[in-house]
């Protein structure tokens, strides 16, 4: 049966088919069926640091050059899980020091989840607990607090709203989803600056004791 979420209503949209895949792009569709099994496989692509320069690859592009950063594992996700009754929702996470964070967001029931792929442990994916949008960002409040990070805002986003924009299959940067994840409107997030001293602190011996390593310290209990 298929998902619902923020957007799917409002805005129609339509699957590509089979054969719209190469072989190998239908093998990782057929055999990801669950956001955990999607999550697993964007956790086993190489992190894009865009050594080369900055990228924004589709769907075809991560799988031919087996990279991706957190926006190219999204559309990862959404490409797969459109293909099992999800709908392509999105998640842009604001950041005070402008190092944003992108999740693939999906809904079991009333619950909200993510798949989500990051440089840091503790940003990857979150099972369907949440009971808003809102409650699953705070989630990555915590882990979001390293040398520079607090997150500041939150805004979802259909890919559908974009018509027909290759986000799919395009062999060139698909730099348009950033931007609609850059321009759409985001709710603050107005957090305690006790909180995030104590956070901020706790980062700093961490990576004194432990430098060039993702802190992994925090309770796993709700991770994909």
């Amino acid at each position: 049966m298929p998902r619902t979420g923020p957007g799917s209503a409002r805005i129609a949209g339509k699957k590509p088919a089979k054969d719209k895949f190469t072989r190998r792009e239908w093998k990782l569709i057929a055999t990801h069926r669950t956001p955990l099994e999607v999550q697993r496989l964007v956790e086993s692509i190489p992190y894009n640091r865009e050594l080369s320069g900055q990228t924004c690859l589709s769907f075809r592009g991560v799988v031919r050059l087996n990279r991706a950063h957190c926006l190219e594992g999204a559309l990862v996700a959404a490409t797969i899980l459109e293909q099992h009754g999800y709908p392509p929702l999105l998640v842009s996470i604001e950041s005070q020091d402008k190092l944003d964070h992108v999740l693939y967001l999906f809904k079991e029931g009333s619950r909200y989840g993510s798949v989500a792929r990051s440089r840091d442990v503790a940003l990857h994916g979150r099972k369907a607990v949440y009971r808003t949008v809102r409650e699953l960002v705070m989630s990555y409040f915590d882990p979001y607090v390293d040398l520079t990070g607090r997150i500041t805002g939150y805004a979802v986003a259909s890919l559908y709203e974009m018509g027909g924009y290759d986000w799919r299959f395009s062999v060139r940067n698909v730099g348009a989803v950033e931007r609609l994840l850059q321009e759409i409107p985001h709710h603050q997030i107005q957090s305690s600056d006790r909180r995030y001293l104590t956070l901020h602190r706790r980062f700093l011996e961490y990576h004194r004791d432990h430098p060039g390593k993702s802190a992994d310290y925090f309770p796993r209990d709700n991770w994909l």
